[in-house]
């Protein structure tokens, strides 16, 4: 469960993160404005020692593939999410990465309903949290763990991993967004790109 946990966790840069509800309210940024089309840092609520914001990251010593991360440094932002034709409530998304998992004929979630979502939470201002929901009804808390001196999300039931990953979004600039792109897609070796 936790090696598909995480490949599912994978799935949350790239696939629609929608509200809990329809009626949640706008997701805000950390100076109260609407999060819109844009990009975005994910920052823990607490900082320090908890770390900074959501990275790529390498898992076992294997470059592909990556995996949604934690820098280790609470002055290191990550890189950002870009939000794009972000609206409040949008229909189930299809991803072929999220299907994986167990076969259907072996009894396995139907996945392709599966989803997910930002949550607002009580910890702070503006603070939210990533949920996975299957079916649109039982929903999973994104935690983070520690595994070999990597900081990475997680799906879970149990404790670490039941434990909310809050966070607080923080508008990007353009320089911002380009420079960490082009530095985080150096670090992979030429050869062994995803």
């Amino acid at each position: 469960m936790h090696e598909r946990s995480r490949d599912k966790v994978g799935c949350l840069l790239r696939d629609v993160v929608q509200p809990a509800t329809a009626n949640a309210g706008p997701v805000l940024d950390i100076d109260g404005d609407i999060i819109f089309h844009g990009s975005y840092y994910v920052i823990p609520v607490i900082r320090g020692p908890e770390g900074g914001g959501l990275t790529l990251t390498t898992r076992n010593g294997n470059q592909c593939p990556l995996f949604i991360g934690q820098e280790r440094s609470e002055v290191e932002r990550g890189i950002p999410v870009k939000f794009s034709n972000w609206r409040s409530r949008v229909g189930p998304w299809r991803s072929s990465f999220i299907a994986v998992g167990p076969k259907p004929e072996a009894g396995g979630e139907d996945s392709s309903r599966s989803f997910f979502q930002i949550k607002k939470t009580e910890a702070k201002r503006n603070a939210y949290k990533f949920v996975f929901c299957r079916d649109g009804n039982d929903c999973i808390d994104v935690g983070k763990n520690e595994e070999g001196g990597v900081r990475g999300l997680v799906l879970g039931s149990t404790p670490p991993f039941a434990t909310p990953f809050e966070v607080v979004f923080v508008k990007s600039t353009g320089t911002d967004t380009l420079s960490k792109t082009i530095v985080e897609a150096g670090k992979l070796d030429e050869k062994k790109r995803c």
